[in-house]
């Protein structure tokens, strides 16, 4: 491997972690192994903290091809929990709204995900890094400050109901969408369709273009994997 070229490497991101500190780690661990003080790296992608999966990773010159990666088809596995709502519609923050959930069955679930199938304008959450002049959406958030967001074009290629309880009023679905697509704002949406309110409560990023979550390498285990290959001999870019 030659991390100075460019190497992509898929990491399974745990729970509770941004998408940085995942970065940061295993920026850290190939920089001691390489003996370098720094090496350039970024992700095609960023997860919630609140969620797991593929988080690839470009090292190198490879940096160069991140927003190729990002236009890369995702898929995704998300809990929702139906009758109420967050701030931020995931477990981030607390419930802050319930709604009734009387008249909703599988089917009707199945009847309203058809509406959310092919090119479709979905609003961000405003917890979310979008920018409001030249400010991160969230921060402005987390200071109290309302925030309006434009709606964007987004495309969804499927959403197949997986589960669902009735006594819980918990759904689980499987998306496979588009750059741009927010699981937790998907969430929202389905709630509302249904009259009522949704969040997430699990989301897993299963794939991102030809990396799945079952061939990515685990976090705690990225230092005996990297201690494992073989490394080319680090050429100035």
């Amino acid at each position: 491997m030659n991390f100075t070229k460019g190497e992509v490497i898929a990491i399974n991101k745990p729970l509770g972690m941004t998408s940085f500190c995942a970065l940061a780690i295993v920026r850290k661990r190939i920089c001691v192994r390489l003996g370098v003080k720094k090496l350039k790296i970024g992700h095609a992608g960023t997860l919630d903290p609140l969620a797991t999966g593929v988080l690839v990773l470009c090292t190198g010159k490879f940096t160069k091809r991140i927003e190729e990666f990002q236009m890369h088809g995702k898929e995704y596995t998300a809990t929702i929990q139906l009758g109420a709502t967050t701030p931020s519609y995931d477990m981030e923050h607390p419930v802050n709204a319930t709604y009734p959930t009387d008249g909703i069955t599988r089917e009707r679930i199945e009847d309203v995900l058809k509406q959310f199938v092919g090119d479709i304008e979905q609003v961000p959450p405003t917890f979310s890094a979008c920018k409001v002049s030249g400010q991160r959406s969230y921060d402005l958030r987390r200071k109290g400050k309302d925030v309006e967001l434009q709606p964007k074009q987004i495309h969804i290629d499927e959403i197949e109901l997986t589960a669902f309880d009735p006594e819980t009023m918990q759904m689980s679905v499987r998306v496979v969408c588009g750059k741009g697509t927010y699981i937790r704002a998907l969430a929202r949406d389905i709630g509302r369709a249904l009259d009522s309110g949704g969040y997430l409560t699990a989301l897993c990023r299963t794939r991102s273009g030809e990396q799945r979550v079952e061939n990515c390498i685990e976090l705690d285990g990225f230092e005996e994997w990297l201690a494992n290959q073989t490394i080319e001999t680090i050429e100035d870019e």
